[in-house]
């Protein structure tokens, strides 16, 4: 196993995370459509420079997604970050980054899952679902794994 050897003079991105839950408790999970895994993800996306972070949050999930239909339930205070693995650094974000400092955000959405479109101007996501929480950190993509476990027991109390 080779030790991972991060850029330490490369900042981390600044980032909204949402976890969106349905009626029934289920959390809203997506396929990244530029990977080929089997992983899901909660939506995320860059904070803009002058971007409050819910409004960026919000701005998402209608990028992502293609709908607003949600109230806030939870806004975690603290920022969480995860590293890029090796092979990922230099490749995505334009090599200006080593991972991201996310902005969590806990949303019950209102909507139906009609109101859900994926096909957006510039897709994310090939596939989405319903997940229970409890699946939530099998179906993520190992290197962000210990991020999701922390947004799970943080929001917790809140499920």
């Amino acid at each position: 196993m080779t030790e991972k050897t991060l850029p330490e003079h490369l900042p981390y991105r600044p980032c909204a995370g949402m976890m969106i839950l349905n009626k029934k408790g289920q959390v809203f999970v997506g396929k990244r459509i530029d990977m080929v895994s089997e992983h899901w993800q909660m939506p995320q996306g860059g904070i803009d420079d002058g971007e409050e972070p819910l409004d960026a949050a919000l701005r998402e999930l209608d990028e992502e997604i293609g709908t607003r239909d949600v109230e806030l339930v939870h806004c975690l205070e603290e920022w969480l970050t995860y590293d890029l693995p090796n092979e990922l650094i230099g490749k995505v974000w334009k090599g200006k980054y080593r991972g991201q400092k996310q902005k969590w955000f806990l949303f019950r959405f209102l909507g139906e899952d009609q109101d859900i479109n994926i096909v957006t101007h510039h897709p994310e996501f090939s596939e989405w679902k319903w997940a229970e929480v409890s699946e939530i950190p099998q179906l993520i993509v190992p290197f962000k794994r210990d991020l999701y476990e922390t947004i799970l027991q943080r929001f917790a109390p809140k499920l």
